[in-house]
């Protein structure tokens, strides 16, 4: 059904999707002299809306191939993979100032491809809440919890109440507004999986403009 399910979203709903946005095009290329400011404001909210959607069709089809993906276990610099993903965001915006702390030498073992989705993810959130705050932090690094490592991601961003902090892994439900802060709330879904295909935890806590911290195990079976 997975797969069904899979299928059909990459195809039969991305179609439409396309002559959507195509035949929008074609009115604001080909027929731009008959429309007024307010029709050409239309059509590219049609294009940004069909965008959007094209976007979360990618996001769903992902957190289904992280369900259904072969994990290749081996030890993984976390460390390593967490200044890659903090060196892409510094480059995609310049312009931001942001004290990001890296504890060294952080190791786990798990598959690298879905570990670093995971990562990728987490930073990403805390890059994003914590663009209104100057200055703005970010924190990764690794506390001792009885015989199990628990690694950590803070940040002193916008945070959220931390009454609805179990709301923050389930698909499509958000804590902020779109117009807040963008993102359609697959992300930290995605991630819950990963780890939860690692044999681990992951849960967070926050509060609101204070702050918010996401902890994860990993405790891979080895095959």
């Amino acid at each position: 059904e997975l797969e069904a399910f899979s299928y059909s979203v990459s195809h039969d709903l991305r179609a439409p999707l396309v002559r959507i946005d195509g035949f929008s095009q074609l009115l604001l290329d080909c027929h731009a002299d008959q429309l007024d400011d307010e029709a050409r404001h239309y059509l590219n909210r049609i294009r940004s809306s069909v965008m959007l959607m094209s976007e979360l069709i990618d996001d769903l089809l992902d957190l289904s191939r992280v369900t259904r993906s072969e994990m290749e276990i081996r030890e993984i610099n976390l460390s390593g993979v967490a200044e890659e993903i903090v060196r892409a965001l510094r480059e995609s915006e310049p312009q931001r100032r942001v004290e990001v702390v890296i504890q060294p030498e952080l190791k786990a073992r798990g598959d690298a491809r879905l570990l670093a989705r995971a990562l990728d993810n987490l930073f990403n959130n805390a890059w994003k809440f914590t663009a209104k705050k100057s200055p703005a932090k970010i924190e990764f690094g690794m506390m001792a919890r009885a015989s199990v490592p628990v690694f950590f991601i803070r940040d002193n961003g916008a945070g959220f109440n931390n009454d609805y902090a179990a709301q923050l892994f389930a698909p499509f439900r958000r804590l902020h507004s779109s117009k807040e802060f963008p993102g359609n709330g697959i992300g930290l879904a995605t991630v819950q999986r990963i780890i939860h295909r690692h044999g681990g935890k992951i849960w967070a806590e926050g509060k609101v403009n204070q702050g918010a911290v996401f902890y994860f195990t990993v405790q891979p079976k080895e095959k």
